[in-house]
């Protein structure tokens, strides 16, 4: 989740918007329900989803970065998730620790148990502890999540103590011990930090790192074009992959179905190919109004009507295959 900088969420209502195209997202999720289950192939995974729990007493909020944080309206629960993903035909996805929770990734644990045919998850670290490798094992080896994500985004400019902790002794070895684990890394990462991430990423081919969110760039912005060329050039290493996603955030309107900021995504696509690029929504059901996030129906619209720079075979790519080579899942129809 995002501090209120991170986030540049549009403040204004998109009812009109909503309704004309999930129209046309409602007539067409029974025909991709249909599709995924006559054709085992044809997966849906979302990469990038949130849960938190309804019941704080069980599961505390604990945000590491904000003293005064209260809960969200809606909790964003295990059971409206799966709820969500059978009404729209998605089969599987990454869970993703949110940053309510703080270290504490027992409710990812938990959403993951329950479903273990449907969900993998990462956990959050925090990546100023000196034992953050043992605590990626822990987390791995103890409970079961499949890598963890980090977010040198809230440290930029000296925030929270600065971000030297990415090439560190302690990250050092951390990169060492993913390797052998086979983890997968999350980066969410402002695009000055990139440079530097690429330093690991060049000495650690092993790892596995998603970036997050486009490297949330905002695309409106004068330098936007110097920034992206960053994320652009981790094109060239392998085992660097981007989640083409939350273009509520990143795109130059902010407005579903973000036409203007398809060339620039045509500009990931071209520097990492079809093979190394991941979709995701955030979060479920209900809970993405209170985000002014599109539903799930629209985001499966939004592909299939807006990314016309992939092919037919690129698209079922970046909304599933890539996913179920990167984490092993297990694809059944």
């Amino acid at each position: 989740m995002r501090s209120r900088t991170v986030y540049r969420a549009e403040a204004s209502t998109h009812s009109r918007r909503s309704f004309l195209v999930a129209a046309s997202a409602v007539a067409s999720a029974p025909l991709l329900r249909q599709a995924a289950a006559a054709d085992p192939a044809e997966v849906i995974v979302d990469t990038h989803m949130h849960t938190w729990s309804g019941d704080p007493e069980r599961f505390p909020f604990l945000h590491p970065y904000s003293d005064s944080f209260k809960p969200p309206e809606i909790a964003a629960t295990v059971e409206r998730l799966v709820e969500d993903m059978d009404q729209n035909g998605v089969k599987h996805c990454i869970i993703v620790q949110t940053i309510f929770h703080g270290w504490d990734n027992t409710y990812t644990v938990y959403t993951v148990n329950r479903y273990p045919d449907r969900f993998k998850g990462h956990g959050l670290i925090d990546p100023t502890d000196p034992g953050v490798a043992d605590k990626l094992a822990y987390w791995m080896n103890e409970h079961g999540l499949v890598g963890m994500r980090f977010s040198p985004i809230y440290y930029q400019n000296g925030s929270h103590g600065g971000d030297d902790w990415l090439t560190s002794r302690a990250h050092h070895r951390l990169w060492r011990r993913a390797t052998r684990l086979g983890a997968v890394f999350n980066m969410f990462i402002g695009s000055a930090q990139l440079p530097r991430l690429g330093t690991m990423v060049e000495r650690y081919p092993g790892v596995k790192v998603v970036i997050d969110h486009v490297s949330q760039i905002d695309l409106a912005v004068e330098d936007a074009q110097q920034q992206l060329d960053k994320l652009l050039r981790l094109g060239r290493y392998d085992n660097v992959w981007v989640k083409v996603t939350d273009l509520t955030s990143v795109s130059p309107s902010k407005k579903y179905p973000f036409t203007e900021a398809m060339p620039w995504m045509k500009q990931v696509y071209d520097a990492f190919g079809p093979d190394r690029l991941l979709w995701g929504t955030g979060y479920p059901g209900a809970v993405r109004g209170q985000y002014n996030r599109p539903t799930l129906e629209e985001e499966l619209a939004l592909v299939r009507d807006q990314f016309s720079f992939m092919t037919a075979e690129d698209k079922r790519k970046y909304l599933g295959h890539n996913a179920v080579k990167l984490w092993g899942i297990e694809a059944r129809g």
